[in-house]
């Protein structure tokens, strides 16, 4: 049986990060960068391209795992017939070289454990070349090293390609395994002591969790959203993936698979009003910072997405050789997306950089430079159709969403003219574009017949992007348009209690075949216009479904299949853990939310 997407759980160092199954196989670890090629690629193939297994021996899925409260350290126990065995695994904070540490500790009992490791560089495509040398195991590739080791020292042989250790443990007893990369010309970096990495990575994630200023309902979904969160940072740049995975399916068998391990615009604002609200502005300010960084230069070749340190050439390849997530192919690296127009970011940057200036963060003169050119170059563009927030792939269109944001631009620029004296602009001339598009798409994107919004001009289709309008502002919560577009959408959009972000069988924007299950930062979007709209019931009722949604280490990936009950889409999803942190911060009255 193939594992589900939810079986998994996360670790990381802030540079990258490995996925974990209910079986104790790490089957995604990219190295030395999040965006790097994988060294285990068996989430997208199978054992061939690559996994480092450790359980006891003739085990299954492990009896139980967990977190340790407040960390990113991953704790998983077996019961057997022979005793009971831990194996804690975390990535430490990096100093030179990328480490995962691997503890095993027996509980009870005497329980023979195995350990299988097969080392894949490129996707999974390259067996390296394995020796001995000093206590380790060395495999090397092209531009690939890695070196293994355990404290203590147990018997390791080559078999099938794969480095093979058998060995018990009695309660009490400990085995550790320190996998470290590195690149195959430089010397082998220091050595990590894994007991002591393990006693400071618990502390040092242990002292950021408590700086979380969310003392409302289910704070330790928040509190792990925001862990999560930190974990998919970059943390050279402060840039944020969108998640660790390329390529899990949006429909499984199908070919909506996508290379997420890049850093989106469109989840700027609520990224920064997440972090803010709950205490940590040093990370907001790192956001900010990359974002300010990566948008740099012409406003005309603004992106939706960048590489992790703003790198804007992001080209998308298939992986032939590999077989796909529960046989979901292509498999893909890079994104094409990254070439297409999108209106709404130019929004989504100004809305960011509105928002860090109200809340205090450090002003840096350049910025609102960046800004006025950004506005000038909407006034002559912001007719132009575009492929829209999602994405699309069916050709471009005037989006309601996307003219939404045009107006939130302006809009953020007249607003800090009249509030600090110290700027300057084209006021009236900001003025007259807001005004401008607010009166289009209250003509050419709302049906009035049926009392809704629409996907872009002239069409029937909706889209759950039109939630937003009363967050940012465009029209008050109370306007009979905006309740009449949140019903449609709920109506329209809903399945099993969640929402979709499109109809994928009616929309012939879409350009794909196929479907895509409910898509969950839609659904808190849901939830966050129900509570503004005075639905507060309706609201925490859908809050709490999206909650239980998790996997049983508090994960959520991008999207999710109510029928079948399991996750779909690369995981974990940023941008759904920043919907749960904002809309528990929005249900508990806290309106600095987003």
């Amino acid at each position: 049986m193939h594992p589900r997407i939810e079986d998994y759980a996360l670790i990381g160092d802030e540079q990258t990060a490995a996925l974990v199954g209910l079986d104790g196989s790490v089957d995604w670890l990219c190295l030395p960068r999040f965006d790097s090629a994988a060294c285990f690629a068996k989430l997208l193939g199978d054992e061939d391209n690559g996994h480092w297994r450790i359980a006891p021996k003739g085990a299954d899925r492990c009896t139980r795992r967990a977190y340790r409260p407040g960390t990113l350290v991953l704790d998983t126990e077996w019961e057997t017939a022979e005793g009971s065995v831990r194996v804690t695994d975390l990535m430490p904070q990096r100093h030179r070289a990328p480490d995962l540490v691997r503890v095993v500790e027996g509980l009870g009992g005497r329980v023979t454990v195995r350990s299988t490791l097969r080392l894949r560089f490129d996707y999974g495509s390259v067996v390296p070349w394995m020796r001995r040398s000093d206590g380790h195991r060395v495999a090397v590739a092209g531009p690939d090293s890695a070196w293994l080791r355990s404290e203590p020292e147990v018997r390791t042989w080559g078999e099938a390609f794969g480095t093979h250790s058998e060995f018990t443990v009695e309660e009490g007893e400990k085995v550790a395994f320190v996998l470290t990369w590195h690149p195959s010309h430089e010397p082998r970096p220091p050595l990590v002591d894994p007991y002591e990495a393990l006693e400071h990575s618990v502390a040092d994630w242990r002292a950021w969790a408590a700086r979380c200023r969310y003392d409302g309902p289910h704070r330790d979904a928040v509190v792990r959203s925001l862990i999560t969160l930190k974990a998919l940072t970059y943390a050279p740049t402060g840039g944020i993936v969108a998640a660790a995975t390329t390529s899990l399916p949006e429909e499984l068998g199908g070919v909506r698979n996508w290379d997420y391990r890049y850093c989106w615009l469109r989840d700027s604002t609520l990224t920064l009003g997440a972090l803010l609200s709950c205490g940590y502005q040093e990370e907001a300010e790192a956001w900010r910072n990359w974002l300010v960084r990566a948008v740099a230069g012409d406003p005309a070749d603004l992106q939706i997405m960048y590489g992790l340190a703003g790198e804007r050439r992001l080209p998308e390849l298939e992986l032939p050789w590999l077989s796909g997530f529960a046989g979901s192919r292509p498999v893909r690296i890079g994104n094409e997306a990254v070439k297409q127009l999108q209106l709404d970011v130019y929004g989504e940057v100004m809305d960011t950089l509105s928002l860090a200036r109200r809340a205090g963060l450090p002003a840096k003169p350049h910025i609102w430079s960046m800004q006025s050119v950004l506005l000038e170059f909407l006034r002559s563009s912001w007719r132009q159709p575009d492929e829209g927030l999602w994405e699309v792939r069916g050709g471009r269109r005037h989006f309601v969403h996307s003219k939404v944001m045009v107006w939130v631009a302006a809009d953020r620029a007249v607003r800090a003219l009249e509030s600090y004296s110290a700027l300057s602009g084209d006021l009236d001339g900001w003025r007259a574009l807001r005004d401008e598009v607010h009166r289009e798409v209250c003509e050419k994107g709302y049906d009035a017949d049926r009392n809704t919004f629409t996907q872009y001009y002239g069409s029937r289709e909706l889209d759950a992007a039109l939630l937003l309008i009363p967050r940012v502002g465009f029209l008050p919560p109370d306007d009979p348009r905006v309740v009449g577009t949140i019903d449609a959408v709920r109506d329209e959009l809903g399945h099993s209690g969640f929402v979709r972000r499109y109809s994928v069988e009616e929309s012939p924007v879409d350009g794909q075949p196929g479907g895509e299950g409910v898509f969950l930062a839609c659904s808190f979007w849901l939830a966050d216009a129900l509570h503004m709209t005075g639905r507060t019931k309706e609201a925490r009722e859908l809050f709490e479904r999206l909650v239980g949604v998790a996997n049983d280490v508090g994960l959520l990936s991008e999207e999710y299949d109510p029928v079948a009950g399991m996750q779909l889409g690369n995981f974990p999803q940023a941008f759904s853990h920043i919907g749960l942190v904002n809309t528990a911060l929005a249900l508990s009255g806290d309106e600095r939310a987003g």
